[in-house]
């Protein structure tokens, strides 16, 4: 089962949502403001991700833009990053589509249909 991190108001987890249906693809919504990844898994989709750490900012978000964290993130350690994100799911770049052994930051159509038509 794939769960999906998304926030009811954003369209392109709208987007991925119906992406996933239309692809009879099985997953499990979690509200990412209500329900967001703690350190501990945050750092575990990291690593599975095999992604950089700023790929799991939501650099378009408020939250991103108020805190200024285009200056400050090159400042900040891993674990301070890690706590900031685990602090406000607003920050944390949605959808975040994770599986048994992946995850995927943002809806890009190529990347999700390359890994998920790989098998899940």
């Amino acid at each position: 089962m794939i769960n999906v991190y998304c926030y009811n108001r954003c369209t392109t987890c709208k987007k991925a949502l119906k992406w996933l249906e239309d692809n009879g693809i099985e997953h499990k919504v979690i509200d990412i403001k209500e329900d967001h990844p703690g350190e501990k898994e945050l750092k575990k989709y990291h690593k599975l991700s095999g992604l950089p750490l700023k790929r799991f900012f939501n650099t378009s978000g408020i939250q991103y833009r108020e805190l200024k964290l285009s200056e400050r993130l090159k400042d900040m350690s891993e674990d301070e990053q890690f706590a900031l994100l685990a602090s406000d799911g607003m920050l944390v770049k949605r959808p975040l589509l994770v599986g048994k052994d992946f995850v995927l930051t943002g809806f890009k159509e190529d990347e999700w249909i390359n890994r998920l038509k790989q098998g899940v």
